[in-house]
């Protein structure tokens, strides 16, 4: 098991140079894989739609979208060309990737336009968690560019009471922003920004980023999802009951509501 642990480099901090765990905590690799492929397909993500994902990684999420999709129908944008490369080795296989056809382009500037395409969906999964304003700007103005009147932008930010304001890169550490700031960002893009309730394991924001045309575009998550907040909700009041149930006030009071409950029986 060891072995295996180490394979997949699960004791390993996040930010190390290994493919798993250079792109956040490799022991939820597999959960911010799901995570993202059950938002898209929710969204209504279709096999013969085409995305494009930003940031791509060690295609955390690539190595369930590029089976699913059809051919040329992955793009991926990564400045780490290792990244994609060791993924490919160990997680997807090159006969899946001559199948499938996904396109890599390497680039850490944000120039979505770099593919020459418009696309169904666009990701960007932590990445504005770790970016400038500079950058975010620039990555709505570009996304404008290639998003067709009904495409659907799906991102996270750490939400914060205050903006970031730094003007570089910041990894592995986080970046904290306003919802106000990332509205003004991409309104400032001609383009619609909304929260959406959807799980983190990191406890990033989710967000939706639409043309102004499908401005009526409506989000009804399923039932499995609201079941599975209300369960959040569950955990969270038993966790807090615990603590309660811990105080020693409390637990004299319990006492002696067990001594009064024996002398009356």
């Amino acid at each position: 098991m060891s072995n295996k642990n180490n394979e997949l480099g699960k004791n390993l901090p996040a930010g190390s140079s290994h493919y798993r765990a250079f792109v956040g905590p490799p022991e939820n690799y597999d959960l911010a894989s799901a995570m993202q492929f059950n938002l898209l397909t929710q969204m209504n993500l279709r096999e013969n739609q085409s995305i494009l994902d930003i940031g791509c990684g060690s295609l955390r999420v690539g190595r369930l979208l590029i089976p699913y999709l059809q051919p040329n129908k992955y793009f991926g944008l990564e400045p780490e060309k290792w990244l994609i490369d060791e993924a490919i080795k160990k997680e997807l296989g090159e006969e899946i990737i001559k199948i499938k056809k996904p396109i890599f382009k390497h680039d850490d500037n944000f120039n979505l336009g770099i593919f020459n395409e418009t696309f169904d969906f666009i990701l960007a999964q932590s990445i504005f968690s770790h970016a400038p304003e500079k950058l975010i700007r620039k990555c709505a103005i570009e996304a404008e560019k290639i998003m067709k009147t009904k495409s659907i932008f799906l991102a996270t930010f750490y939400e914060g009471s205050k903006d970031h304001v730094g003007s570089k890169w910041v990894y592995p550490g986080n970046v904290y922003y306003t919802f106000e700031k990332i509205k003004e960002i991409f309104n400032d893009a001609n383009l619609i920004c909304k929260k959406l309730d959807w799980i983190h394991p990191y406890s990033q924001k989710w967000i939706l980023i639409i043309k102004p045309e499908n401005k009526n575009f409506s989000v009804e998550f399923s039932d499995l999802t609201k079941q599975s907040n209300i369960i959040k909700q569950r955990d969270f009041y038993k966790q807090q009951l615990e603590k309660i149930e811990k105080h020693p006030y409390v637990k004299i009071g319990l006492k002696l509501r067990n001594i009064l409950n024996g002398i009356r029986h």
